[in-house]
């Protein structure tokens, strides 16, 4: 993957459209977490020292193409100003002339966010004249967005064919991290894929089929897999509608030489509430009255013996019902050991999507994989092996401009 880094910008005295994420959690007016502001920080400082102009992109919940004054960015960017430890101007546009004066004010080194562009409809329809009017308040674009790439939005796509465009640091790390792991991965590779429905996840599943040598399916798609096989599951959550599905893909597995991990044994309920009284079964005796609400202590063992064989390991979706207790065991084991081997320089871990992202903090190992992508659709899109438009306009944008 061939794509354009700051190493080849020069940026000093130009106006740089950064486009971030900055669509941060927020309840009653307050960020209740930071970590998409701490990761774009890195980017914004090195452009600011450079003697770039930085003037920031981003949208912010779904105001549908209208000003929604409860969705503006201004007490983002008062954050985002202690986290840089610097002064942070804010527009109340993103384009027009609120947006042009404030842009006209900057100085070298200083930093600017704009307002919503979803306030704009141009922004998700992705415009062209739209584009043309963000493009107008800069010289080159900068895209540290990758959770936004697998949208062909205004500010993610249409604006990088009007500008020099460079991928951010953080977007730069995220693709490498990504190539190491699926694209060209140190062999064996594996892939733990959790979630609720097969429905949700036919692409993704028969995308990693065709390029890990282990796969471990877990959470109540597990069940599917094997209710199709003829296993009782009980009450538990399962799609009976996908059963030819789940056989499909186990049978293409199989021709492609991956070794599939279902549960061997489940921790089961009669009811899903916390601590509950909980009953630890074979997979094949499973009461009818019952759901599996988490893998079992045979299965965690499976599967960190067979992690132990591999060098990298892709992780989306929790193995269980992790967010009530005791159903949370599982993962919290299987996500340790693997921190462990990371740190041991055994494996290489990278993992994504909201529910992971949770799963791994709430096991206290958020800090301990390679890589923890932050991104949700973007990350599940890539693993599935779309083409990302954000990222594919970044591949081909400096032959088109004659940049080399």
């Amino acid at each position: 993957m061939a794509f354009r880094t700051l190493d080849n910008a020069d940026v000093r005295g130009k106006r740089v459209l950064l486009r971030a994420d900055l669509n941060v959690p927020m309840h009653d007016g307050v960020i209740t977490d930071t970590t998409r502001l701490d990761r774009v920080a890195p980017t914004i400082r090195e452009l600011a020292k450079d003697g770039g102009k930085v003037i920031l992109l981003s949208h912010f919940a779904r105001p549908k193409g209208k000003v929604v004054p409860e969705m503006s960015l201004a007490p983002v960017a008062k954050k985002l100003s202690e986290i840089l430890g610097m002064p942070v101007a804010f527009a109340s546009d993103c384009v027009g002339p609120k947006a042009k004066e404030a842009v006209d004010a900057l100085k070298d080194g200083q930093v600017l966010v704009l307002e919503n562009t979803r306030f704009h409809a141009g922004e998700e329809k992705n415009d062209p004249a739209f584009a043309k009017e963000l493009a107008a308040n800069g010289d080159i674009y900068v895209d540290d967005a990758f959770s936004a790439s697998h949208r062909a939005h205004a500010s993610t796509e249409g604006i990088a064919h009007l500008l020099p465009a460079f991928a951010g640091r953080l977007m730069e790390q995220e693709l490498k991290a990504l190539e190491k792991a699926l694209e060209h991965p140190e062999r064996p590779v594996g892939a733990i894929i959790g979630g609720s429905k097969i429905s949700t996840k036919i692409a993704l599943l028969n995308n990693m089929v065709a390029k890990v040598n282990v796969l471990v399916i877990g959470g109540a798609m597990a069940n599917t897999f094997l209710g199709a096989q003829g296993v009782n599951v009980g009450k538990s959550l399962q799609e009976k509608d996908m059963y030819p599905t789940a056989l499909e893909i186990l049978k293409t597995a199989k021709a492609k030489g991956c070794d599939i991990i279902l549960p061997v044994d489940a921790v089961v309920a009669k009811e899903f509430a916390p601590n509950v009284a909980t009953e630890t079964v074979a997979i094949d005796a499973v009461p009818s009255d019952a759901m599996i609400l988490d893998v079992g202590p045979k299965t965690v063992e499976l599967i960190i013996a067979k992690m132990k064989t591999l060098r990298t390991l892709v992780w989306n979706g929790p193995l269980g019902a992790f967010e009530v207790p005791p159903f949370d065991k599982a993962t919290v084991d299987v996500a340790r050991a693997a921190a462990q081997l990371t740190k041991e320089g055994k494996l290489i871990t990278v993992a994504g999507g909201g529910d992971t992202v949770s799963a791994l903090k709430h096991a206290g190992v958020a800090n301990d994989f390679t890589y923890l992508s932050t991104a949700g659709g973007a990350f599940l899109e890539w693993l599935e092996g779309k083409v990302l438009p954000g990222v594919k306009v970044l591949e081909t944008t400096g032959a088109e401009l004659g940049l080399g």
